[in-house]
């Protein structure tokens, strides 16, 4: 019988979750995926209550299936006290202070890991996706924020307090755009995918969403060169301070505005290098996993619990 782990990402909107294998050739392979809403707006304890019915659900399909559920690993957005397996703070869920993790195992009756949403696709597209077989991979999803994963030798690196890796509210900019964090000029209030859509809107007097602000520069549209040039420069120097900071090998871009594809990795790729003095200049590159990521990085997390009790108990 195939041994999978369950696997859950949860979104504010959305829940991917599925089974991925967890030995010989199906191992790190997706054997099962479904999609479900969140129903945020329902609140924190019905939320809690959906991801639970669905894990329950998927050890249930495991077993139809002549597959072997032999762990589980979750992920959610927000502030979270991986050790524990506390979600301490998630305000798009609904979130405070809930130990997810033990209310996994209990209603599973599974070892189960929780994980932060971000650091868990980071891990995915370090090991598996586009920094595979590299040891110093930045991975930074641009999309509504910007943050970033620090996987080193295939490990994230989390900081003292689990906040590690907040790149988009660096100051690139002092004194400029107010950002949801209380501080002006941070990265992710000029060069989040959101930011871009709506400096636009602002200036040409429409809506538009980063895509479509990339592909009008690529057509010479002069509003949305302008921004898509502020955009590029905010990112180059938020680049920079990560490159300083982490020295990578390669920096793997995800989300939202990575969609805009060499539209935005060429001229990024310059500035940075134009910007370069004795650092070494990484590899730029875009994610491989797509809206995958998040769920193979729950699955890694559910790997690497099992693995760490198997040696404990060595």
């Amino acid at each position: 019988m195939t041994q999978t782990v369950i696997a859950l990402d949860v979104g504010g909107t959305g829940i991917k979750c599925a089974l991925v294998g967890a030995d010989g050739d199906a191992r790190h392979t997706v054997l099962h995926a479904e999609r479900h809403p969140t129903g945020a707006e329902r609140g924190g304890a019905a939320v809690i209550a959906t991801i639970l019915d669905i894990a329950e659900g998927l050890a249930a399909t495991a077993r139809a299936k002549d597959l072997e559920p032999i762990g589980a690993g979750l992920v959610v957005p927000g502030v979270i006290d991986e050790v524990n397996g506390v979600a301490v703070w998630a305000a798009n869920v609904g979130f405070r202070d809930v130990p997810l993790k033990a209310l996994l195992e209990a209603r599973l009756g599974l070892p189960a890991a929780l994980g932060h949403d971000v650091r868990a696709g980071g891990l995915a597209e370090a090991r598996l996706g586009a920094g595979r077989g590299e040891d110093y991979v930045l991975v930074i999803p641009i999309g509504t924020g910007i943050a970033a994963a620090n996987v080193v030798h295939g490990h994230v690196y989390t900081g003292a307090h689990g906040a590690g890796g907040e790149i988009g509210h660096i100051v690139v900019r002092p004194g400029g755009r107010e950002c949801g964090c209380g501080q002006r000029g941070c990265l992710e209030a000029i060069a989040s995918a959101s930011a871009v859509g709506k400096r636009y809107s602002e200036q040409a007097g429409r809506p538009a969403t980063a895509e479509e602000v990339a592909r009008l520069a690529a057509e010479g549209e002069p509003t949305a060169v302008e921004v898509w040039r502020e955009t590029i420069d905010a990112l180059a120097d938020g680049l920079m301070t990560g490159i300083a900071l982490f020295d990578p090998a390669v920096i793997v871009l995800g989300g939202g505005l990575a969609e805009a594809g060499e539209a935005l990795l060429a001229p990024l790729r310059e500035g940075v290098h134009a910007r370069v003095t004795f650092h070494r200049e990484p590899e730029i590159t875009r994610a491989a996993l797509g809206d995958e990521a998040g769920c193979l990085g729950a699955a890694l997390i559910a790997l690497d619990n099992l693995m760490h009790t198997k040696e404990s108990k060595a």
